[in-house]
């Protein structure tokens, strides 16, 4: 009967639990109150799977998958927090700590970088890769915002905000590999594209590649809540 109706029943780290038909997993967690880390996601904006912090192991498979893009299904059983999974996610923060250039102390979000933040949840205090210490620019040509690309993760956040909620679509991931970078129109400057200036990508970058210039020196979290709420609305019209 509950399949019928699309409620599905599923184990999370041993909690027996209900959820609706088409719910990724990483969304039924959360509802639930079970901490699953991520970097790409952001409510209110489409899932990529981009960061794969959120990989988690389904009883049954030996392959690791991403709880923001896996949807659940009936008798699903999850594991969020294992010794595996740490290591795999404190590799992956490695790995984005290596291939830019991050140094927290001289960072306009130091103390409200999600990056950080999750190093120092996962209790990672040293890098064991090497530095692959690229020379990237630092863009200040807006004259409101700046981007330093030493700070970027990939994490697409900004794409997708500026596509999905502002539809204005300036920027755009260029390039393949460690090579990719996050570019505005045809790779122009930032302050020459066609940027509406809402500072929607500014307020959902989790670290400091995007930041107000205003804002430097303050402490000022620039998380915000109003993306869900963009979204719903621009659905309604």
């Amino acid at each position: 009967m509950s399949e019928s109706m699309g409620v599905k029943t599923l184990i999370i780290d041993g909690q027996e639990l209900s959820a609706r038909a088409g719910q990724t997993i990483l969304e039924v967690a959360r509802e639930n109150e079970i901490n699953i880390p991520t970097l790409c996601h952001m409510e209110g904006l489409s899932n990529v799977g981009a960061c794969r912090l959120c990989l988690v192991e389904i009883k049954g498979s030996n392959k690791l998958l991403p709880a923001c893009v896996a949807n659940i299904h009936e008798g699903m059983e999850v594991v969020t927090n294992s010794e595996r999974l740490k290591k795999h996610r404190r590799v992956i923060l490695e790995l984005l700590f290596a291939e830019r250039n991050h140094i927290c102390a001289v960072c306009v979000s130091n103390g409200h970088c999600e990056l950080q933040a999750l190093a120092q949840e996962l209790g990672l205090t040293h890098i064991n890769l090497p530095y692959r210490n690229p020379a990237l620019t630092v863009d200040a040509s807006h004259e409101r915002f700046t981007a330093d690309h030493n700070r970027c993760i990939l994490c697409s956040r900004c794409v997708r905000v500026c596509a999905e909620i502002e539809g204005a679509h300036i920027w755009d991931v260029m390039g393949r590999g460690i090579d990719s970078i996050v570019i505005t129109d045809l790779h122009e400057d930032w302050g020459s594209s066609a940027c509406t200036r809402c500072g929607k990508c500014v307020q959902c970058c989790p670290t400091g590649a995007l930041f107000d210039k205003s804002k430097i020196g303050s402490d000022h979290p620039k998380y915000p809540d109003f993306l869900p709420y963009l979204n719903l609305m621009r659905e309604a019209q």
